[in-house]
């Protein structure tokens, strides 16, 4: 069977951290079949995650926020062009469903949940990760493929360049930890305040870099200049994702949200410490370095989690799973 699977495609859409996450797939798939060529779906915005990745032949780019569905019968041509042996759909949503049933691929594989699964040629049960039975984003979509390859799911990995190396080393003289504060949603933000007080507790040999987006400069030069701490720099916008983490991969520590740049420090196995607001890590997409911490309010409240991705504001107005969190827990880690 494996002689017959020679070129294979993974669909992941979504947002940044789900598309690194799916990265466990491409090292999995490699290592069972190291001749085969291996493409790669993901939304416009997220292509800058793979540049020179050792393991990918193609990487396929859908512009969903323009012309959603021109380009996505668009993006289909191009699938069916290709002439794959395996499609593998990371996604339950009907769109990602449909190009996985029609892209012309002898085997196709999604979970249960998609719209489009009773025409897969193989679908997969998607079981939802709880205290009582918890499951990590990346084993789960290992079940789609463990028929093909084994039960054990690999990590995921990104690949900066030695040119992203190269680009950091001028941030690397002295000791340094990296703060991401941002996230898309606010419920899932430490909030401004709360990370001045853990940054006006750092030792003082520590240089502190803020990184993000350019979107999230504002919010860096609100924490930069709320600080006491004089030793912190405000990269956000200036780093590429691969630069980003080529600087996690150094740091001493990286203090993150339940967003992106956790599973960026991830991927280069840095050490990185995960602060949860108003989600758990129940929900199965928790850190994965050897050196991982989750902080989270020690307060047992009723309301939390309020949702999976969080909201734009906090439901009943206090945010106290935010604000019951104490700088000390952060500072903990350190030592």
């Amino acid at each position: 069977m494996r002689r017959l699977m020679k070129k294979f495609l993974v669909i992941q859409t979504a947002f940044i951290g789900d598309a690194v996450l799916a990265t466990a797939l491409i090292e999995k798939l490699h290592h069972y079949y190291p001749d085969a060529a291996i493409d790669f779906l993901v939304r416009k915005g997220n292509e800058g995650l793979f540049a020179n990745h050792p393991f990918l032949n193609k990487l396929l780019v859908w512009v969903k926020k323009e012309n959603k569905y021109k380009n996505l019968f668009g993006i289909l041509g191009e699938i069916r062009k290709q002439k794959y042996d395996v499609v593998v759909n990371v996604q339950r949503f009907a769109a990602t469903g449909f190009l996985t049933v029609f892209s012309g691929a002898k085997i196709t594989i999604g979970f249960d949940k998609n719209p489009w699964s009773p025409l897969l040629t193989k679908k997969v049960r998607h079981v939802i990760s709880t205290n009582e039975k918890y499951i990590h984003e990346v084993d789960r979509n290992q079940k789609l493929i463990q028929h093909i390859t084994d039960g054990i799911a690999g990590k995921p990995r990104l690949y900066p360049s030695k040119n992203d190396y190269e680009k950091v080393k001028q941030y690397q003289g002295n000791n340094y930890i990296c703060v991401a504060p941002a996230s898309v949603w606010f419920t899932k933000q430490y909030p401004a305040e709360k990370w001045n007080g853990l940054i006006d507790k750092l030792p003082s040999n520590l240089t502190v870099y803020l990184i993000g987006a350019p979107s999230d400069k504002d919010l860096c030069d609100i924490i930069m200049n709320g600080s006491s701490n004089i030793s912190v720099v405000n990269l956000a916008g200036k780093l590429s994702f691969l630069e980003s983490a080529a600087l996690q991969s150094g740091a001493m520590m990286n203090y993150v949200n339940d967003s992106a740049p956790m599973h960026f420090a991830s991927s280069v196995n840095a050490p990185v410490t995960a602060v949860y607001c108003s989600t758990v890590p129940s929900f199965g997409f928790g850190p994965l370095s050897s050196k991982s911490f989750i902080v989270q309010t020690e307060e047992d409240l009723p309301c939390k989690p309020c949702g999976l991705h969080g909201y734009k504001e906090c439901p009943l107005g206090h945010f106290k799973c935010a604000y019951t969190i104490r700088d000390e827990q952060l500072l903990e880690v350190l030592k």
